[in-house]
């Protein structure tokens, strides 16, 4: 039996999941978890980065204690945030994605590339941290100065273990600085904004191997996890996925990028796949749930949370993907100042935020529908909200799609089957 290890490293937790080919299809089994999250330092929100080598070494141990020989490993994260390098050592803090540094450069990278312009080369949709926005907050910090390289974070990760560099393609479309045409760094946006040239350098596709850890090759994994789970979704119809997890990335795969203007004013965006693009809306998520539990009930079972809610006859809603619940000090407060007033009791907060994602799940569908001229009659979900039978009924009901719900790891599975793929 050969073994694979997928890293998967979300927001607030990660996981090592070992994966081998067994009757046609793979299984798995977690053998590592962890803790992960943005810590405040001089009022910024930042990544923990020793922490997280620390755990990524730790899985690593335990995936080898208990399967013994492991064939190739692969790291997938969250996108847009990164590490630079200065001469090999790193220029911390490490900011994450949620702080604010980037209020100020938004409308200076706006300047030099009005947004349109920038959007019809790259396809990615406006969202205030994408790289672009985070590096040149960098450039305007005076923190560009002597830096040598930029990772993303999979690909910071995979360095430290085995000390080979790369910029996987399909994390590196998440920053709107890669050409959604040809797949290559924007040279034009990149020399618009004065940004270091030498930090742009070749993108490395899924699949590539850069070094080896411990006797283990290290594998470039569609390293952004919106990436990895699309491949683990067994689709076999042109239809409509949903990775619904501390964001809700709602979309199709398209052999093409869709960049016009109709794209671009509902902010769908093309971020890089397997040899298609994954063209998609960002929707706030679970985010604003597990805030709402960390405010009200911290520590209540997500199960009884999920039944009050449906007792809850509360049927307002807010408009989730709103500034206001991106990295708000108090999500109760946001929803209240949303709604116009305090709802009554603690259930209907999280029937508001249940119902309010199912109405944002169909409006983008029907968006979906209106820019590529087909009508979708199936919605398949992975990842954590997959498992959440209230919200799965409430988009059913709201949505008027069938709803095919997967409580299956896609993530891991997508990110194991690329390595797969590259052992042959």
């Amino acid at each position: 039996m050969r073994y694979y290890l997928a890293i998967d490293i979300g927001a607030s937790s990660g996981r090592h999941i070992v994966g081998w080919a067994e009757d046609g299809r793979i299984r798995t089994e977690e053998v590592f978890r962890f803790p992960n999250g943005v810590k405040q330092e001089d009022g910024h929100l930042v990544w923990d980065l020793e922490a997280l080598n620390g755990y990524v070494k730790e899985g690593i141990a335990a995936a080898k204690a208990r399967f013994g020989q492991i064939e190739s490993l692969a790291i997938d994260t969250w996108g847009v945030d990164y590490v630079l390098l200065r001469d090999g050592e790193e220029v911390l803090p490490c900011y994450a994605y949620r702080d604010h540094r980037t209020d100020a450069s938004v409308p200076e990278v706006h300047r030099l590339v009005p947004f349109d312009e920038l959007y019809l080369r790259t396809g990615i949709q406006f969202q205030p941290f994408n790289t672009v926005y985070q590096l040149y907050a960098d450039k305007m910090a005076g923190r560009l100065e002597g830096v040598t390289e930029y990772l993303m974070m999979p690909e910071y990760l995979t360095w430290k273990l085995c000390g080979g560099k790369a910029h996987e393609y399909t994390n590196a479309t998440t920053g709107a600085l890669i050409d959604a045409r040809t797949g290559t760094f924007d040279r034009t946006v990149i020399r618009k904004l004065e940004l270091p040239e030498e930090l742009f350098t070749e993108v490395s596709q899924p699949g590539t191997v850069v070094g080896t850890y411990e006797g283990i090759r290290c594998v470039l994994a569609p390293s952004h996890d919106t990436a990895s789970a699309v491949e683990g979704i067994p689709m076999e119809e042109d239809e409509v996925y949903l990775n619904s997890g501390t964001w809700s990335l709602l979309g199709v795969k398209s052999p093409q990028p869709i960049v016009t203007m109709e794209s671009r004013r509902h902010n769908w965006t093309n971020e890089g796949g397997v040899g298609y693009i994954r063209f998609i809306k960002n929707i706030m998520g679970m985010w604003v749930v597990n805030r709402l539990r960390e405010e009200l009930c911290p520590g209540k079972p997500f199960p009884e949370i999920v039944a009050e809610a449906q007792e809850s006859r509360f049927d307002e809603i807010v408009d989730v993907n709103a500034q206001a619940f991106l990295s708000p000090a108090s999500m109760k407060e946001a929803f209240d100042q949303a709604l116009g007033r305090h709802a009554r009791k603690e259930a209907d907060y999280f029937r508001c935020a249940y119902r309010s994602l199912a109405i944002c799940y169909r409006n983008a569908v029907r968006e979906l529908s209106q820019i590529t001229g087909k009508t979708y009659h199936k919605l398949y979900i992975v990842g954590g909200g997959a498992k959440n039978a209230f919200l799965n009924e409430l988009t059913r009901v709201i949505a008027g799609l069938e709803v095919v719900a997967l409580p299956i790891e896609a993530t891991a599975l997508g990110n194991l089957k690329i390595q797969m793929e590259a052992d042959k």
